[in-house]
């Protein structure tokens, strides 16, 4: 067995030991160090205005106080103040100039008036779905900096304008592999919280390599409005796509094949397994998924449809739904047969998109969507917080111990909150009622009223 090694901790250097050690020799509370006028803001201009100093000392080609050496009789002209914001707060410079106007300060930039990363951070927060007094009320409070309205709009305004850049940018001539799926998601819009259809594309390069291609906002999913994204990645240079892995919207294989009538079209196992299993009583759904996995890992397309007929003379007397959707889909079950087992892991499944938008968006943006520069901007909301609208294998229902029923029910066989359907709902407090029981139900009683 391979034991990792720890990884060695590296010794601070004695000379800046001593250092912190003479710097903390007053410390007595966090607010001396980490304060609104604590040791490390003052450190922290301290080291920024000694490094622009030494920037300028570099641009004129000699130091302070040292006889100028340069051809233009360039020197120093005093300092401009400067205030930063940050994380550490309001931070005030003073920034060296010089008499031409030529130097340009790589530390802190001009025009530059927050710390780098500060932008992220109202980026970040917005995309959470913070409005902008939110945001604003949030750095006061973590940072101490006061922020208008006006600059956070601007930040958000900049970052849009490179979405848009990025939508629009140019594409490959061809995609081996592309990845289309729909997820839904909570979006603010005109300070309202409504749920809208994100369309993403994401195609596998000839490097072998993820790439996004774009993503779209609509209302909800349709094949109409696929066909207009596929549209747009044909206008933007996809010459042509070899397998096309879709769901199993009606109207998207054919919305495809209008626009790369060449394409192999496949539709996601997992999205047919799923829909399937929607059909089918909890008590069986085991032994349902694993039928239906031996029809799409059987080796050849034959052998797949001799395994879908057993599964029929099986299920069909119970579940004749399943076999006649897979028989209505089939021609778009089996193009990933032609194709070894390799390539068949890779393009069975819409789930290459389901995977980064559950693990994207909860950090910043998966490995297929790293790629995009600032991309949760286009769905600038809780996307972070379980918004993806996945599409689950359904639960398992149990009896809630500690709950009432009504007393009155003749469905008392029957546990509420049970696998069996229909079943009585909970009783409410104040109204025992089934609320499950419809109004010409024979099993409804009075007491359900």
């Amino acid at each position: 067995m391979t034991v990792a090694k720890r990884n060695k901790r590296v010794k601070p250097d004695p000379e800046l030991v001593k250092l912190a050690d003479s710097l903390l020799a007053n410390y007595q509370k966090p607010e001396d160090l980490i304060g609104e006028n604590g040791l490390l803001k003052q450190l922290t201009k301290m080291l920024v205005e000694r490094a622009l100093e030494t920037e300028m000392s570099e641009h004129l080609g000699h130091g302070k106080s040292e006889a100028v050496t340069n051809a233009t009789g360039n020197t120093r002209n005093g300092h401009s103040a400067k205030t930063l914001q940050g994380e550490f707060g309001e931070l005030p410079l003073d920034i060296p100039r010089d008499r031409q106007g030529a130097f340009e300060p790589k530390l802190v930039e001009r025009h530059q008036t927050r710390w780098t990363g500060f932008d992220d951070k109202i980026i970040s927060l917005y995309a959470r779905g913070l409005s902008v007094r939110e945001i604003q009320g949030h750095l006061e409070e973590m940072y101490g900096t006061e922020v208008s309205p006006t600059l956070i709009s601007a930040v958000t305004d900049a970052v849009s304008e490179e979405v848009k850049i990025w939508q629009a940018r140019p594409l490959d001539a061809l995609y081996p592999i592309v990845y289309l799926d729909c997820i839904h998601v909570k979006v603010r819009d005109s300070g309202a919280v409504r749920t809208k259809a994100v369309y993403l594309a994401i195609g596998v390069n000839m490097g072998g390599h993820k790439e996004v291609l774009g993503l779209w906002i609509a209302q909800t999913e349709g094949a109409k409005f696929w066909l207009q994204v596929i549209t747009e990645l044909k206008t933007r240079g996809v010459q042509d796509i070899f397998i096309a892995c879709v769901d199993g919207l009606k109207g998207f294989p054919e919305a495809i094949e209008v626009v790369y009538p060449k394409a192999a079209v496949q539709l996601c196992i997992v999205h047919m397994v799923r829909n399937s299993l929607n059909f089918v009583s909890w008590k069986v759904q085991r032994e349902v998924a694993a039928d239906l996995k031996t029809i799409y890992t059987s080796l050849t397309v034959e052998m797949a449809e001799q395994t879908l007929g057993a599964f029929e003379a099986k299920w069909d007397k119970d579940y004749p739904s399943i076999g006649q959707s897979w028989r209505r889909n089939w021609e778009r079950v089996i193009p990933f047969f032609d194709y070894p087992p390799e390539i068949r892991k890779v393009i069975y499944t819409t789930d290459e998109i389901d995977k980064p938008l559950g693990d994207i968006f909860m950090s910043s943006v998966c490995s297929a969507i790293a790629v995009v520069p600032r991309v949760l901007w286009v769905a600038p909301v809780s996307i972070l917080r379980t918004a993806v609208d996945r599409c689950a294998r359904p639960a398992r229902r149990q009896p809630v111990p500690g709950r009432v029923r009504s007393s009155g029910c003749k469905r008392q066989p029957c546990l509420c909150a049970s696998r069996a359907v229909p079943a009585c709902r909970i009783a409410t407090p104040g109204r025992a009622a089934c609320g499950r029981s419809a109004l010409d139900d024979p099993m409804r009683t009075a007491h359900c009223e």
